[in-house]
């Protein structure tokens, strides 16, 4: 059955302590994600990537890619790290996905104390493709191929994809502190979501934000300063910042959004209301 797998970048940066208190929290977030989409999947973790089993492949997709710490996600069909069952499952994993005449290419990566280098994995496997779909008059090309195909070997498996679901990374939700986002129009929408990218817990003065529920199923709501908000979240652009906005605060005043123009806010919002639609497919 395939496997879901999950990356994360900038988490990567971290000590080690600092590290797996974010893998946690990651974790965690992912879990409460997942529960509140009702798709039902096991999370497991290994060499920073997390494995996600699952029998809804596109709902779960649809649910991960919301969780803020995700670089990207691939589908990937599984096998030992033994370079025949490599191979051989490589070739079956070819077939139906090269049409007649098109190129290819396989890119390989390895982690651990195998016999070989990531250069024969790819060397290997091209064959076993060519092989495969000879009799299509496929072709490698390394340069601008028309199929990608992606290995990596990860101590005694062997994860083959086609494809990367790009996802939004920042830090998980939760791991840099409270604050306070006034929520009023469309732009407090963004200025808030790029916070919570940023790993900050919200609290939303104002109404309901079904948007931002989306990428916080526990967003929680109310304007009450207390000592653990650590600022208060506002929208503006450089041209319309008036110092008033942060006269008489106490707290940091943060504007995520203030060097932006008005297309670059649009855009971020139509993904935002994009996203709410489930995913039905793969991206590159």
């Amino acid at each position: 059955m395939p496997i879901i797998f999950a990356r994360y970048s900038e988490i990567g940066l971290k000590s080690t302590p600092v590290r797996l208190k974010f893998e946690n929290r990651l974790r965690d977030n992912m879990i409460s994600m997942l529960a509140s989409d009702r798709v039902e999947a096991l999370i497991t973790k290994k060499d920073a990537r997390f494995y996600i089993e699952t029998a809804d492949i596109a709902a779960a997709i649809s649910s991960l890619r919301r969780v803020f710490g995700i670089s990207s996600l691939s589908v990937a069909e599984v096998c030992t790290s033994e370079m025949e069952d490599i191979c051989s499952t490589m070739a079956e994993y070819s077939l139906g996905r090269l049409k007649e005449g098109e190129s290819f290419a396989v890119k390989a990566r390895r982690e651990g104390n195998q016999n070989y280098k990531s250069m024969d994995v790819a060397r290997e496997a091209g064959s076993a493709i060519f092989l495969m779909n000879e009799s299509k008059g496929v072709k490698v090309d390394l340069t601008n191929p028309d199929v990608v195909f992606f290995i990596e070997v990860r101590g005694g498996k062997a994860f083959i994809f086609g494809s990367y679901v790009r996802c939004h990374g920042g830090l998980p939700v939760g791991t840099q502190g409270k604050v306070i986002a006034e929520v009023r129009n469309e732009k407090d929408i963004v200025s808030a979501w790029l916070m919570m990218k940023r790993g900050c817990k919200l609290f939303v003065k104002g109404e309901k934000q079904p948007l931002l529920e989306r990428y916080d199923p526990e967003l929680k709501y109310g304007g009450e300063v207390s000592p653990d908000i650590l600022g208060i979240v506002r929208s503006t652009s450089f041209s319309e910042f008036d110092r008033s906005a942060i006269s008489g605060c106490e707290l940091p005043v943060f504007f995520p959004n203030i060097g932006m123009n008005d297309e670059e806010i649009a855009s971020i919002l139509n993904m935002i209301k994009n996203e709410s639609v489930p995913f039905q497919g793969t991206e590159q």
